[in-house]
C-alpha cells in the first residue's frame, strides 16, 4: 500500500485545515486508516483512526470535538478535518494503514503502512 498525505500548511490559531491521504496498491475498503503526528522534539502520537467501513472512529483526547476523521472508499481517500486549530497542533502529520483497526490506534507501532508526512503549522 502506498500512502500520500496532502493538505498541510500554515494557518492561524482558530482556523481550519483538511488533510487528505490517498491510498493505492490495495483494496481501500480492506484497510483501517489512522492519523498520527509528531511535533519537533516530541514522540509520535496518535490523532485519530477509522475502521474499514468508516462506521467506527477513535480520537485522541487532545483533538476530540475539534477534529473529524472520515473516509471515501470510492476515492481511496481518508480525510482529517481539523477545526479550532491551536499552536500545539503544529506537527508533521502522517497517515497509516493496516488491515487491523487496532494497529492504527495507540502508538501505531503495529501499523503496516505509512506515508510521508505533511507539515501543519499553526501560528498564534
Amino acid at each position: 500500500v502506498q500512502l500520500q498525505a496532502y493538505g498541510g500548511g500554515l494557518v492561524q490559531a482558530g482556523g481550519s485545515l483538511r488533510l487528505s491521504c490517498l491510498a493505492s496498491g490495495r483494496t481501500f475498503s480492506s484497510i483501517a486508516m489512522g492519523w498520527f503526528r509528531q511535533a519537533p522534539g516530541k514522540e509520535r502520537e496518535f490523532v485519530s483512526a477509522i475502521t474499514l467501513s468508516g462506521v467506527g472512529t477513535a480520537y485522541a483526547d487532545s483533538v476530540k470535538g475539534r477534529f473529524t476523521i472520515s473516509r471515501d472508499n470510492a476515492k481511496n481517500t481518508v480525510y482529517l478535518q481539523m477545526n479550532s486549530l491551536k499552536p500545539e497542533d503544529t506537527a508533521v502529520y502522517y497517515c497509516a494503514a493496516d488491515p487491523q483497526f487496532g494497529a492504527v490506534v495507540g502508538k501505531g507501532n503495529r501499523a503496516s503502512y505509512w506515508g510521508p508526512g505533511t507539515l501543519v503549522t499553526v501560528s498564534s
